[in-house]
């Protein structure tokens, strides 16, 4: 499977707020995002890791070529790069769908903070339902499935888009305002080449914002389920930082403890 991370923002909340360094590079518990994410995609058997970064900066570009050159962490990673700016994330996506077309891929943006024993357990869900479907309450049997998107009801977001689900943890729609949703999106797309042509007639339309191709993905009858995450944080604000920091602290302290 291939992942695929979209870093292209150019962080200009963060930069109002003092922090230089460009976001792919911000650091949380002494790591930088982008690293952060291509590790946790390292341990779940990437076929290729794609990342498209914006052009004004050459820092994150430099960085990546560093990891080209000599890994991470000792590690060689099967890293493909795009440095192009573009006006939204969807139109990211977009400028990479050229390398995720011919199989089922993991998207997302660089700023999501999860836990990573979280997202193994969903990648192994995603590439069951796709090789077997997975069960459906509403008709107590197994569907197929064309995607998984990532889910939470741990809402701290300016803008959140809020997910309907039927009984079957089927997505019916993707809401701007709900007084009834449980859950919101978590900004992690388990995706098929199906949904590449989605994308490609929503750029034709001259549409922009991933929340209007998830829409576009239900009105066009993609089978989406929902995976539910105990927390996905954004990067956004400097207040953010520290608390994806004590998110993953604490994890890790409980972590230890029932090790022990």
């Amino acid at each position: 499977m291939k992942f695929a991370i979209i870093a292209a923002g150019e962080g200009s909340r963060l930069a109002a707020e003092g922090i230089e360094m460009p976001k792919p590079l911000v650091e949380v518990g002494g790591e930088s995002l982008i690293d952060r994410l291509i590790r946790i995609f390292m341990s779940n058997n990437p076929e290729e890791i794609v990342v498209i970064c914006n052009d004004r900066t050459a820092m994150v570009s430099r960085h990546l070529v560093d990891l080209q050159q000599n890994g991470l962490k000792g590690r060689p990673v099967p890293l493909r790069f795009l440095v192009k700016s573009t006006p939204s994330s969807m139109h990211s996506f977009h400028e990479i769908s050229r390398y995720l077309g011919n199989g089922p891929f993991v998207l997302t943006t660089v700023d999501t903070i999860f836990l990573e024993d979280e997202f193994t357990r969903y990648v192994e869900a995603f590439e069951e339902g796709l090789s077997i479907g997975v069960y459906d309450r509403s008709i107590d049997g197994m569907s197929p499935i064309d995607g998984m998107m990532v889910v939470t009801d741990y809402i701290d977001d300016e803008s959140p888009l809020y997910v309907e689900t039927d009984a079957g943890d089927t997505i019916t729609g993707f809401l701007d305002k709900s007084d009834s949703c449980r859950y919101i999106s978590g900004g992690i797309y388990g995706l098929t080449p199906t949904a590449i042509k989605t994308l490609d007639r929503c750029i034709s339309r001259g549409e922009s914002r991933m929340r209007n191709f998830q829409r576009a993905l239900v009105a066009d009858g993609q089978c989406l389920k929902a995976y539910s995450f105990s927390k996905v944080l954004d990067i956004d604000h400097v207040g953010d930082i520290a608390k994806a920091e004590e998110f993953l602290a604490g994890q890790n302290k409980k972590t230890i403890t029932t090790t022990r």
